[in-house]
């Protein structure tokens, strides 16, 4: 039923500095908060980190071939490794939205490509604004995309103004003509790409147009990049235009990754003083008085994938196994993961094909180890340099991506490929995160932002801050918050709405609700427990049993022997996202939503599968 409430202040009366952490309390006490850097990379897989690499599979290679990480390999020597880090959506909108508030999907209303803000009286401040409660100076370069604009009359992406300072990618570097290769949109006309030369001269054109087809000399201009760079286009019919390899038309040090690491560098190395970005813009450098939160956003290895020509040079000759896949596999997909296939798949790809998509990837990869080096070595200087402690939370993706595991090239899904990543936890107290340790316990992107805020002096006992699902990752290091037995996810885009839980021995998920795509303003809230009580075909089941399918190829969800279990998932994470406090909101209103509690607590962490439902096989 939705219910309709007024608009209530959002601002938090944060009363305790005290710090939470053991080897915290006395730097709080003498206002030393850590400076805090926080890394997130786009649609990187953990194993293109040897060092992760090392600690789960025994070898520096990834189950797929050769990787190079040496820089996030020292940083990773310099703390804890979290090798099981879940996001709580495979895509970025939503999974960035869940890392800066600290709060489920279904908790905040925000499942795709939504214009969240903070108007709602349900919404809560995120990291950011916290932290400046705190006597941060926030800032934020490169991709932060938590999807979250200012609300107010023609509401759009406007900027809410959580970071002091801010260069985005897309909307500072590359609209300021700083770049490599861009897909951007024309406002109005439709989708443009531009290609940026070492000379400065760049050259555009349309992928797609709002009023038909692209023209002819549009094709040819497509042709010539794709010629000149060797780029390598997706095969499907939804995405055909999406660059899933290639040689950037720039050198490792023009990049886009490279200049989004070089704005973060300049913002420090102007500190106290005004200075200007790489296109002209004139911004203020960091304030050594405050404490710092620096949000630092990768775009690799997100598509465009297009490793510079030195490095990835050094991966062309190397061959990597691709992944397993076969009909029968397929034939056992819900009609939502089969429609997931069709529109990510990478049959129709040669085997060169599949190869390049392979090593581009990795080098690509490769290629943004190099600039983390850079960012992190100026951010230790700029401590040093101001006698200030530091934190460095490193996201190894803020979620994963398939190289044709499950027949994709993609992320979107339920599986492991899309949803497991990796973080790594460094501090300059060594008592507080010991170098070279490893956490190989289920943690999700909903514990980083308890994490930074308790680094940065929140009490998280504080009943003000009891809206945040996540932990601390200390706690969860040091053992003194209780064991979670799964982890929980929603994602409502290509597939249509899902919801995954997953366990140490099984990954189960299905639809969450019946309408094909976005929540709206005429069925948000509406038929709530549908897929609690529709007919068990039409709810899309997917179960896989680790124990004896660890690569997650053979969904047992309609199998007799697991068929009872199955429904014991659906109706477990069905009262979890769907009745223990669920949201579906009008971001197109103010204060508009539907909350569903009909099973508020079943989010206990706790499995408890009944014994008698896991085969015996």
């Amino acid at each position: 039923m939705e219910r309709s409430f007024s608009n209530q202040c959002l601002g938090l009366a944060l009363l305790s500095l005290t710090a939470c952490l053991p080897g915290l309390a006395e730097s709080q006490e003498s206002s030393a908060k850590p400076n805090i850097l926080w890394i997130v990379t786009d649609d990187q897989r953990p194993d293109s980190v040897a060092s992760y690499n090392r600690l789960v599979f025994g070898t520096d290679e990834s189950p797929l071939g050769y990787v190079e990480s040496p820089n996030i390999d020292k940083l990773a020597a310099e703390g804890v490794m979290f090798t099981r880090a879940m996001c709580n959506s495979p895509v970025c909108g939503p999974s960035r939205g869940s890392m800066h508030s600290g709060r489920y999907p279904f908790r905040i209303g925000h499942y795709g490509f939504q214009l969240t803000h903070q108007a709602p009286d349900f919404v809560r401040p995120v990291v950011p604004q916290l932290l400046r409660e705190q006597g941060y100076a926030t800032a934020a370069f490169g991709k932060d995309d938590p999807y979250i604009y200012k609300w107010g009359p023609g509401q759009g992406y406007n900027d809410p103004g959580f970071y002091d300072v801010k260069v985005h990618n897309k909307n500072g570097l590359q609209r300021g003509g700083i770049g490599d290769i861009a897909s951007l949109e024309e406002f109005g006309k439709g989708g443009i790409e531009v290609v940026f030369y070492p000379d400065g001269s760049k050259r555009s054109y349309f992928l797609t147009r709002n009023d038909g087809d692209i023209s002819e000399a549009d094709r040819a201009e497509i042709a010539k990049t794709n010629e000149e760079f060797g780029i390598l286009r997706s095969h499907t019919r939804s995405n055909p235009n999406l660059i899933l390899g290639g040689v950037n038309p720039k050198p490792a040090d023009d990049t886009a990754d490279a200049h989004i690491a070089t704005e973060m560098m300049n913002y420090l190395a102007n500190a106290g003083k005004s200075y200007k970005t790489l296109w002209g813009k004139e911004l203020k450098g960091a304030d050594p008085s405050k404490p710092q939160f620096i949000h630092l956003g990768f775009h690799f290895p997100h598509t465009p994938v297009l490793p510079p020509k030195s490095v990835r040079e050094r991966f062309q000759s190397k061959k990597y196994r691709v992944p397993d896949f076969d009909d029968e596999e397929l034939a056992k997909f819900p009609p939502q993961l089969m429609k997931l296939y069709n529109s990510c798949k990478i049959e129709g790809m040669s085997d060169v094909e599949k190869q390049q998509a392979i090593q581009d990837y990795y080098a690509f990869c490769a290629h943004g180890d190099a600039q983390i080096g850079k960012a992190v070595g100026a951010f230790k200087r700029y401590c040093k340099a101001n006698e200030q402690g530091y934190l460095i939370l490193f996201t190894i993706g803020d979620h994963s991506w398939h190289l044709g595991e499950q027949g994709i090239e993609a992320k979107f899904g339920p599986w492991r490929q899309s949803v497991e990543n990796a973080a790594i936890l460094v501090s300059s107290d060594k008592e507080l995160v010991p170098a070279g340790s490893r956490c190989d316990t289920m943690v999700e992107f909903v514990d980083f932002a308890p994490t930074m805020l308790a680094a940065g002096g929140m009490d998280l006992d504080d009943p003000e801050l009891d809206f945040l699902d996540g932990v601390s990752l200390f706690d969860v290091r040091d053992g003194s918050v209780p064991q979670r037995d799964y982890i929980l996810g929603e994602i409502h885009l290509v597939t249509g709405p899902r919801a995954y839980l997953h366990t140490e021995r099984f990954r189960f998920s299905m639809r969450s609700r019946p309408f094909p795509g976005q929540v709206n303003p005429k069925n948000m809230g509406q038929d709530i427990k549908w897929a609690l009580e529709a007919p068990l075909e039409k709810v899309d089941l997917a179960l896989y049993d680790l124990k004896h399918d660890p690569l997650e190829r053979n969904n047992v969800a309609n199998d007799p022997a697991y068929r009872e279990l199955a429904a014991w998932f659906r109706n477990k994470l069905g009262n979890i996202v769907l009745g223990d406090r669920r949201v579906e909101c009008d971001w197109t209103q103010e204060n508009r939503y539907s909350l569903s509690d009909f099973a508020k607590g079943a989010d206990d962490k706790k499995v408890n599968i009944p014994v008698e439902l896991i085969p015996s096989i």
